[in-house]
């Protein structure tokens, strides 16, 4: 008996795997629809609802549509809304949210959409429109990042402005769909909401999150080079403090090395030779505070060189040079050097009084 049964194994196996392929080819019901029958479930025979329940989830879905179609969006959106409420575990929820969504779209309802579009994608992961309404979410963050306004006050007054709603549904964007196209755009939209709105440091979080997750896409050169923009846009002059000098610096080197070919490669070795620079020219302003302040000549050796080192071939470090001569003469009570094309101060000649 045991022998039988264990020659039955397999066979029992292949059925149940086939029954279970019928099931779910059964479950992946699309909802139809077509002007002369209404809707319909086609693919499958598994709605969510039976009977009476069943036959008033479909005749409300019918009578949205029917008002969609006769252009009263108003009571199609909460015809809609209705279905989604009281039959979310139905085939007729996801299609109810969706076609809310896009009616709410077309009447400029921006928030109110995105709302229904997120509900669809958290409540439905697994339908065919996934692609397409993160695509939908995308497009609502960019028009609003950009200044779109909402539906009409009253029907007299615009609507807002939302650009910090914008920089939200970008996050949205990216935490529904990581690994999609839109990811890495949504990023520098987040990056370029923030610096819109002056949140420099979320810019560049931003940025440095572009490049780290996304460092493969085309849009990494942007990345590169617009986060060494806004370090650079951060500096404040050589008399203050060159962390985003140094930071900036890197950046463009990073770009230069890792894309020598690109188009802005010229925008980056301008914006790398200011901020070298700026950094040497720090240098020189401590190194000119030692030398002629305190006449602390080893303080002043030490900056000097640093300017040098900071960009040995530039018209700064010539500057610093010639101060770093001027140090060594100092020290060694020695005439200080002229400084080049002006002619040597002779010594004065000592004068005696005769009384």
């Amino acid at each position: 008996m045991r022998f039988v049964f264990a020659r039955r194994r397999p066979a029992l196996l292949c059925l149940l795997i086939s029954v279970l392929g019928f099931l779910a080819a059964t479950a992946r019901a699309d909802l139809v629809w077509s002007a002369s029958t209404g809707w319909r479930v086609e693919g499958g025979a598994l709605a969510g609802l039976a009977g009476a329940e069943g036959r008033n989830a479909l005749d409300q879905m019918n009578r949205a549509r029917s008002s969609e179609e006769a252009g009263s969006s108003g009571s199609a959106i909460r015809g809609y809304q209705s279905i989604a409420k009281k039959y979310p575990n139905s085939i007729y929820a996801p299609e109810a949210l969706y076609r809310s969504a896009k009616l709410r779209l077309a009447r400029k309802e921006y928030t109110k959409a995105f709302d229904d579009f997120q509900q669809v994608l958290g409540r439905y992961p697994n339908t065919r429109r996934f692609n397409e309404i993160v695509g939908e979410q995308y497009r609502i963050a960019a028009a609003l990042l950009d200044g779109a306004r909402g539906r009409m006050l009253f029907g007299l007054l615009p609507g807002f402005r939302q650009r910090d709603k914008a920089i939200e549904y970008f996050e949205t964007v990216i935490a529904n769909a990581p690994y999609s196209d839109y990811a890495p755009l949504a990023l520098m939209n987040v990056a370029r909401g923030h610096q819109r709105l002056g949140n420099v440091e979320n810019s560049i979080d931003a940025l440095d999150r572009m490049i780290n997750n996304y460092s493969q896409t085309l849009l990494a050169p942007d990345a590169y080079l617009k986060l060494a923009q806004t370090h650079a846009s951060l500096v404040d002059g050589p008399y203050y403090d060159q962390g985003a000098t140094k930071e900036s610096i890197t950046y463009f080197t990073d770009f230069m090395l890792l894309f020598p070919s690109d188009t802005n490669i010229s925008a980056a070795e301008k914006g790398l030779d200011g901020m070298k620079t700026m950094l040497a020219e720090s240098k020189i302003r401590m190194a000119d505070f030692y030398f002629y302040k305190r006449s602390n000549f080893k303080a002043a050796r030490v900056f000097y060189n640093e300017a040098i080192t900071a960009y040995p071939e530039s018209a700064i470090a010539q500057k610093a040079k010639a101060r770093l001569a001027e140090v060594e003469a100092k020290a060694a009570g020695q005439p200080v050097p002229p400084k080049p094309g002006e002619p040597a101060v002779a010594p004065k000649k000592k004068r005696f009084l005769f009384f």
